[in-house]
């Protein structure tokens, strides 16, 4: 156990900051867990693009497929990889209470830094605040770790600010991934302060909510790994920069990424996101492998014109060989 309930939001004030990625899960072709493809995704991502921390198991990694004990098993693996090295903050969202609760003392048991819960989907619950509040206070109270909330209109509903801000008086409530329009996020910055670590998905929004609020950490999705290599760490050199506010220097070295995020984005087929960033992590060279039913794999189409757009796109990457 890394802190108490007590020390939560201090620890998280100082732990929980820098570049943090959404970790994809790989599989292998029978859809079985790449454990060691994992750990080498892991072990590129801190040693080639120091990467700071690293959601586990989240909805990028399709946690949706997995059994608990899949699940427990990459908190682990990823434990063993960072120690000393990362930080990292597991997924333990479920609609089921119980399951969150199981992987959340689970996580505190091995040594993870922090867990994230999603906030639940609501069946004929409206308005739904005081709810969600009696959720995370529940979860709150059974465990003696920094719980950053979550909400995505995958919920169904948008925690309010208000609400947010609200839960965020729960001494181990320490931070909000919040996937919302930026005037929600904005807001609940200036109402929480020093009481909850406020940060969104969106690495094209990352460079002006340092500059411009102030956040300290990015958390989380995938571009931290897919817009950069070991020889192009763009996204860390403008990071860095605009934290030490070498403002200017930092806006030029991030509009120079727009090739790559057009790359990506735009060769991106409707409802396959994961299949499509597993196969931009093969091209890098890391491990993607398969999605796992219900989700769809690209087609050998879909991959070529991927492939055309990476080619062109101007990340400097090492030779790799695609599996």
């Amino acid at each position: 156990m890394k802190h108490r309930t007590a020390d939560a939001k201090d620890f998280a004030r100082e732990h929980l900051r820098g570049i943090w990625a959404a970790a994809l899960t790989p599989f292998g072709q029978d859809l079985s867990l790449d454990e060691a493809g994992f750990r080498h995704n892991l072990r590129h991502w801190i040693d080639d693009l120091a990467i700071d921390g690293f959601f586990v198991s989240g909805k990028q990694g399709e946690f949706f497929s997995m059994s608990v004990e899949e699940r427990k098993r990459t908190f682990e693996i990823a434990v063993e990889e960072t120690k000393g090295r990362a930080r990292t903050i597991m997924s333990c969202s479920d609609q089921n209470l119980d399951t969150v609760l199981d992987l959340g003392r689970h996580a505190q048991a091995i040594g993870a830094d922090f867990v994230v819960v999603h906030a639940p989907v609501l069946h004929f619950v409206n308005p739904p605040d005081d709810t969600v509040y009696e959720y995370y206070r529940r979860i709150s109270e059974a465990l003696d770790i920094g719980i950053a909330m979550w909400s995505h209109p995958d919920s169904g509903y948008l925690m309010s600010p208000e609400l947010c801000a609200r839960i965020a008086e729960l001494p181990n409530i320490v931070a909000i991934k919040y996937s919302v329009p930026r005037e929600q996020y904005v807001r609940l910055t200036h109402l929480a302060g020093d009481k909850l670590i406020v940060s969104t998905a969106s690495e094209e929004e990352w460079f002006d909510n340092i500059v411009e609020l102030g956040w300290q950490v990015y958390l989380c999705s995938s571009p931290p790994y897919l817009l950069q290599t070991k020889l192009d760490r763009r996204m860390r050199e403008y990071t860095d920069l605009a934290m030490r506010g070498e403002v200017e220097k930092a806006r030029a070295v991030r509009d120079s990424l727009d090739p790559v995020r057009r790359a990506l984005r735009d060769t991106r087929p409707g409802g396959k996101a994961h299949a499509h960033q597993k196969y931009w992590q093969e091209l890098l060279g890391q491990a993607g492998g398969p999605v796992r039913p219900p989700l769809l794999g690209l087609t050998e189409a879909e991959k070529g014109r991927t492939r055309a757009a990476f080619d062109q796109c101007g990340l400097r990457v090492p030779e790799v060989t695609p599996s």
